[in-house]
């Protein structure tokens, strides 16, 4: 079955010359008289097209579209108006009113066949798009991106706060730790939503095609200039405009985008009209702004136009609780990307996983995670799966300093033993410092009982000023 079509006409011949002729195409079809009938049967038949008659009895096909839309909301079928040569210009205001063709009668049947096949290739590329954005806004929810840490907690929670708010966000951290997502997550919780999420690294453009790629340009300004071109500004005009390693700008490309802030307009290069420009800003950098502000390598009243609301992302060695669960996450990711069948990590793998620095951060985590499931055989992903510089950790030379394996599992057991009381350590401290020492609160964010939490405290000889 290619699809549904709900055919609205009151005249019977008619109804069923259409409906053989899209039956025979392999389309479920269902005729009726009126836009009340339609109405009645919408909701159970739920069509993927509706083909409607302009000049229907009662309701007439504009209004019949309009209640169809109303009465089914997102399950709305895309329209087609069917109508007579006289009343083209009545066709054409339904398009402008939610209709996606027309065709006009007596129609020829190739017609027909062409402007139904054209109306479901646009419903399936609509359906597609709707996955796509449902994907990425599921993606993109705070609650769902990986992490459990204190540290963490507080990235989530601010992202919640300053999503909705109209304002410039600084998002700082070491290259990996995934500032763009964070920005990505911004824009999709924001009023700004609708609009478009434009992404210019800074670092990666040549000095010479930095304004241009921010300002775009008018045709012929310079030698390569066959037409004009939006800048990332225009382009994210309604919506957000992602600047990362904002530290890399020059002093003259730091003027252009202090100018640009403060005006809400730019001028396309060669151009002399200024432009309005109606742009959230998301800046992120690896390096520390206001000592970049205090060698002079950064204007300091750009880094206060930037500097409006921040957001710091922890390297991954100061949140080593969250690698068990980011390596669950990334194994489920791309196990279905690479079609391999979805594996678990054994717990000498985790240990060495846990031990590992990470100077690379998360991008490096999910690096080696894709690298071990292209390369385990087994169901479950074991040590020797591992990049080689990820068991050349602490925890590996210790393993590997012993000759028998029964030294050899004693040394890891210890290792992994070791490495959890650290972990539990360092995440119970996250926690006892995000809520001020409060362990009521701090047990909340941990997912434990108060009493656990004194347990654990009190069993790792944890110190902590507070109540």
């Amino acid at each position: 079955m290619n699809g549904s079509v709900l055919i609205v006409d009151d005249e019977k011949t008619l109804r069923g010359i259409v409906t053989a002729v899209l039956e025979e195409c392999g389309y479920e079809v269902l005729a009726v008289e009126s836009g009340e009938a339609a109405l009645q049967c919408a909701h159970d038949f739920a069509p993927d097209i509706a083909l409607l008659d302009l000049k229907l009895t009662g309701m007439d096909g504009v209004e019949t579209m309009q209640k169809l839309r109303d009465a089914l909301g997102s399950a709305s079928p895309t329209f087609v108006i069917m109508t007579a040569h006289g009343t083209i210009r009545s066709a054409v205001d339904a398009i402008r009113k939610g209709a996606l063709d027309y065709v006009t009668k007596p129609f020829d049947n190739d017609e027909l066949k062409l402007s139904i096949e054209r109306a479901f290739q646009m419903r399936r590329l609509e359906r597609r798009v709707e996955a796509l954005e449902s994907q990425l806004e599921e993606r993109f929810r705070p609650e769902n991106m990986v992490g459990q840490s204190g540290a963490m907690d507080a990235v989530f929670r601010m992202i919640g706060k300053v999503a909705p708010l109209d304002t410039t966000v600084l998002v700082t951290g070491e290259t990996g730790t995934g500032k763009e997502l964070v920005a990505r997550a911004i824009h999709r919780h924001s009023d700004r939503r609708e609009g478009s999420f434009v992404a210019l690294n800074c670092g990666a453009i040549p000095p010479t095609l930095l304004e241009s790629s921010f300002f775009g340009h008018e045709r012929g300004a310079f030698t390569d200039a066959k037409t004009t071109r939006r800048g990332a500004f225009e382009q994210a005009s309604g919506g957000s405009l992602f600047l990362d390693e904002v530290a890399e700008l020059s002093q003259a490309a730091q003027v252009g985008l202090l100018r640009a802030l403060e005006d809400g307009a730019i001028h396309r290069v060669g151009g002399e009209k200024a432009i309005p420009v109606d742009v959230r800003f998301i800046a992120a950098t690896n390096r520390d702004l206001q000592a970049e502000v205090e060698v002079g390598n950064f204007r300091e009243d750009l880094f206060w136009r930037l500097n409006v609301v921040s957001i710091h992302l922890p390297a991954l060695r100061e949140r080593s609780g969250d690698i068990a669960a980011l390596a669950d996450h990334f194994i489920a990711r791309h196990s279905d990307r690479m079609g391999v069948q979805s594996k678990n990590l054994d717990a000498e793998a985790l240990a060495y996983l846990i031990a590992y620095d990470w100077p690379g951060n998360v991008r490096e985590l999910e690096n080696a995670v894709e690298s071990s499931l292209a390369l385990a055989t087994g169901a479950t992903i074991a040590p020797a799966d591992l990049p080689a510089r990820v068991c050349h950790s602490s925890v590996g030379e210790a393993v590997h300093r012993s000759d028998s394996t029964e030294e050899r599992r004693h040394t890891l057991a210890e290792a992994v033993e070791r490495t959890r009381i650290a972990v539990e350590e360092r995440m119970i401290l996250d926690a006892l410092k995000e809520a001020d020492g409060n362990r009521t609160h701090a047990a909340e964010y941990l997912g434990i009982s108060r009493k656990t939490l004194f347990n654990k405290i009190k069993e790792l000889g944890i110190e902590f000023g507070g109540e």
